[in-house]
Parts: C-alpha cells; sequence; structure tokens
C-alpha cells in the first residue's frame, strides 16, 4: 500500500475533487460543476480529466461499479474515493489546519467574520 504522506501537498484540484466526493460518488462534469462552484474559476476539461486519470493512477478514487440511473447518459463515468483517498484528505486537512493556524498567530489572519475582508492601511 502507498504510504498516504508521499502524496501531499495535494494540488488544489485534486484536494477539491476528493472534498467533493465525500458526498458520495459523482460523475466528471458534476465534480467539475461543483469544484467551478466552489472555488469560483474555471476548471479546463482537459486539466481536469488528466488530474482525474492522476488520482485513478495514485489510488485516490476508483470508477463506481453502480448501475447508473436508465436516464442518464451511458457516457458518464462514476467516481468514489478510495480509504487510502479519504486517508490523504484527512492529512492533507491537517496540514493545512496547522497552516493556516500558523498564518493566525503571526496575524497575517485577523479573526472576522466569514467572507468580510478588512482593509488595513500601513
Amino acid at each position: 500500500m502507498t504510504d498516504p504522506r508521499a502524496l501531499l501537498p495535494l494540488k488544489p484540484l485534486v484536494l477539491q475533487v476528493l472534498l467533493a466526493l465525500q458526498e458520495g460518488e459523482r460523475h466528471g462534469w458534476s465534480l467539475v460543476r461543483e469544484v467551478q462552484e466552489r472555488d469560483g474559476t474555471r476548471v479546463l476539461p482537459a486539466n481536469f480529466y488528466r488530474t482525474l486519470r492522476g488520482m485513478l493512477s495514485d489510488g485516490l478514487i476508483v470508477e463506481s461499479a453502480r448501475r447508473r440511473p436508465a436516464d442518464d447518459d451511458e457516457r458518464r463515468r462514476y467516481f468514489t474515493v478510495t480509504p487510502l483517498g479519504q486517508e490523504v484528505a484527512r492529512l492533507e486537512a491537517r496540514r493545512l489546519q496547522a497552516l493556516f493556524g500558523d498564518t493566525r498567530m503571526k496575524k497575517l489572519l485577523e479573526k472576522k467574520t466569514p467572507g468580510v475582508i478588512s482593509r488595513k492601511t500601513p
């Protein structure tokens, strides 16, 4: 089995996909939409599907064996996170939590209401 720590740090898109798959299996286009909504950036299809192939190769996700609904497009591939993917996502979340905790200690981030940007002048 692969050491989950060997896969860290994760690329942002990989983490976004793992986060989206925490809610259950999803097809590729559904994942693209969620990542774009969550991140607010455009995801290029070629980059996204290359990322999925890498995640499959690394064992972070697998193609789901679930039968698709009868009215679903037969070309859609559904993915689900593996136990390795779960562990890697957990370790990355802890790594990021420690990183951002350090920024608060160094007063780079203020404790404010989420979504409110404070503009301090030097």
